[in-house]
């Protein structure tokens, strides 16, 4: 391009200006020769190199060529060149040594970024470790806290559990002998030949809550005889009856119903209304006499306070959280840990934007100072930076860089 403009002017002009020209005449074939240099490249992975490792380095050496060749012109004109030449020569002390930074901090930048995705991976394999070690050992964590409960003294939970299991049994049974009468009747009601399907479910919640009700009453009479209240004691015995009446007329009348051919074949007595009635009362004690004895009287009072939302057992030993501890309490240590390392991450992360950054901005700033250099006398950073701090606003760039007028000399 400067041939071509020498080319243009007279031959008397022209040694002048190309004598004028000589510091920059060289400085555009350079320039080509590093677009070229970076425009050709054998493989991606090279250009990826070349950008990565040598642009930056690049564009800082031809800004630090054009001021420094710039400069060539006005030292003629200016006061304190010694002080001047020196600032240009420290200014390439500083652009060798930001160049030896940047390759450094790209090293650092990849070995820290190595070294956090290795921490960030044993973070989530803690994590997925945990939680798998607490689903598996739920099972055994559960049976402990069972075991412990069973073992001291507090809530029956065994004969609670057995309760709730006998009244379920009995009352599936109870289902099974009913449903055909039950199912007749309701025919003949809605005058259908079959009925819905939900007949079946609800007959067995129904006898479900009967039965259960009906240990309710057996706990009732006995705290009644236990406080010697008689007054309540002849109702709840009145009540106990009709209980007794009711189950042995629709429930267990039915059970013996059903083996009444067995049992005539077997002793070849037939049984009439008042020996079925009998034998269903029968029945109907043994069966809450024995399940009574064994763990209605212990399982019972759990149900009812259960029910009425009321504190489970004797003080002291009352729930099964003051047995085993709080059985959700095993993930806040997880979730502690989980929180110190986000908050490890945050502040990690700041420091990769600053590893990222200090670099270029290493380049940029010795870039910087040579144009300031050149236009001001001065440079405006103080390289390297050690933080991102460091690097301050364009407003307090500028007032520092404001040039102080000289005193005039007086007459």
């Amino acid at each position: 391009m400067i041939e071509e403009m020498l080319s243009r002017l007279p031959d008397g002009w022209r040694e002048v200006v190309s004598l004028l020209a000589a510091p920059v005449a060289w400085v555009p074939r350079l320039q080509q020769a590093l677009v070229e240099f970076f425009a050709e490249s054998a493989s991606p992975w090279a250009t990826t190199g070349k950008f990565v490792l040598l642009l930056f380095p690049a564009m800082l050496g031809m800004v630090a060529i054009w001021c420094t060749q710039l400069a060539l012109y006005t030292l003629p004109f200016r006061s304190a060149r010694g002080r001047f030449i020196s600032l240009l020569l420290l200014a390439w002390w500083d652009a060798a040594r930001v160049v030896w930074l940047y390759w450094m901090g790209l090293l650092r930048l990849v070995a820290v970024s190595a070294g956090w995705l290795l921490s960030l991976a044993h973070l989530a394999v803690r994590l997925v470790a945990g939680l798998i070690r607490h689903v598996a050992g739920a099972p055994l964590a559960v049976t402990s806290l069972v075991t412990r409960s069973y073992l001291q003294p507090g809530v029956p939970w065994v004969a609670f559990a057995m309760l709730i299991l006998w009244c379920a049994l009995e009352a599936a049974v109870f289902a099974y002998t009913l449903y055909p009468s039950v199912a007749e009747v309701l025919a003949d009601l809605v005058g259908a030949d079959e009925v819905p399907a939900l007949t079946s479910p609800v007959l067995y919640v129904l006898l479900l809550m009967l039965i259960l009700g009906s240990f309710a009453c057996v706990q009732a009479l006995v705290d009644a005889a236990r406080t010697r209240t008689f007054r309540f004691l002849a109702q709840i015995v009145l009540v106990e009856l009709f209980v007794m009446f009711f189950e042995v007329m629709f429930l267990y009348r039915e059970l013996v119903d059903s083996l009444t051919p067995w049992i005539a074949q077997e002793t070849g007595v037939r049984m009439g209304l008042a020996s079925t009635l009998l034998l269903a009362a029968f029945g109907w004690i043994g069966v809450r006499g024995m399940t009574w004895f064994l763990f209605g009287q212990y399982g019972t009072p759990p149900l009812l306070a259960f029910i009425a939302r009321q504190p489970i057992g004797e003080a002291g030993g009352s729930s099964l959280a003051a047995v085993g501890g709080d059985p959700r309490a095993w993930w806040r240590p997880g979730l502690e840990d989980f929180r110190r390392e986000i908050a490890w991450l945050h502040e990690r992360g700041e420091q990769l934007l600053e590893y990222l950054a200090l670099p270029v901005l290493h380049l940029l700033g010795a870039a910087l100072n040579f144009a300031t250099i050149l236009t001001t006398g001065r440079p405006v950073f103080s390289l390297p930076f050690r933080s991102l701090k460091e690097v301050t606003e364009t407003r307090e760039l500028l007032g520092g860089l404001s040039l102080q007028p000289r005193k005039q000399a007086s007459l």
